[in-house]
């Protein structure tokens, strides 16, 4: 079903609405706002599930580089509309390199403002990163991707307990959540938490999709680390490494609990010898 309640319309004082796109959590509709077009974003859950903190975060950051915010309401938001193209599809047409670059620039001007909110979520093994370090392990599951799992983990772990500064950070920040629009590259879809710099570049290195055998680049893995580490003040191996343990915590994420197999646990292996981890 993709059709937008009349009710919401009138609530945003919006018109036109045309369907866009839908994802595991939300539809997304382009409307007429005033003269000009806006998204509105609603939730299957009016929650926002892993996303509600991820909208504080973007109020206050529409300065820094995130995407302005209008209006929300229970489980939908209006937001300024993004016309796109996104850092993903510079990298599909084979500009992975301006992408990059362009990657490392949003993430600087949102860190301009490291202040946090209240409640915030943490870049911790008892938050955040939690479901990696309760994973279980499936007995079907390799040896090696078992060992390669097991040193994401401590890797995590060494990673959390020798890390700087905690800023504010979008959470997600990958080429396909940011897009040119009237004020140039802007961030959206944030999760909004708290952590070092490096952890919210190191979902850049999975992605984006489409684009999968860059992605098993280590060549790639090390340029992206070149870049990424003078922004991030930390060195490439270290940022190498987050690349790493973002990899596993992905993994733990999709697993929910008993990991069986998963199709990054090559991308995991390869991350982890680039970070000599």
């Amino acid at each position: 079903m993709t059709e937008l309640p009349a009710a919401l319309l009138e609530r945003f004082g919006v018109s036109a609405p045309e369907f866009i796109t839908e994802t595991a959590i939300a539809r997304v509709w382009r409307v007429q706002r005033g003269r000009g077009l806006a998204a509105l974003k609603v939730w299957h859950d009016p929650s926002m599930v892993n996303e509600a903190e991820g909208v504080e975060y973007l109020s206050i950051r529409r300065a820094q580089g995130a995407v302005r915010l209008f209006a929300r309401a229970e489980g939908a938001l209006l937001m300024e509309w993004l016309g796109g193209p996104s850092l993903g599809d510079l990298v599909r047409e084979g500009r992975d390199g301006e992408a990059t670059a362009l990657l490392a620039g949003v993430a600087s001007r949102l860190w301009s403002q490291p202040t946090a909110w209240p409640g915030a979520r943490v870049v911790s093994a008892e938050d955040w990163c939690r479901a990696l370090f309760a994973l279980e392990f499936g007995p079907e599951l390799a040896e090696t991707d078992r060992a390669a799992m097991e040193r994401g983990r401590a890797l995590m772990r060494r990673l959390i307990d020798g890390a700087g500064e905690a800023i504010a950070l979008h959470g997600d920040l990958h080429h396909d959540n940011v897009k040119d629009g009237p004020r140039g590259w802007t961030a959206f879809d944030a999760k909004g938490i708290v952590g070092p710099r490096a952890f919210d570049l190191a979902n850049a290195f999975r992605n984006p999709k489409g684009a999968e055998a860059l992605i098993a680049d280590p060549a790639r893995a090390r340029h992206l680390a070149s870049v990424f580490a003078p922004v991030a003040g930390i060195s490439e191996a270290e940022m190498l490494g987050w690349a790493a343990a973002k990899v596993a915590l992905s993994i733990a994420w999709r697993a929910k609990g008993r990991l069986e197999a998963d199709l990054e646990l090559g991308l995991l292996a390869m991350m982890l010898d680039l970070a000599g981890a």
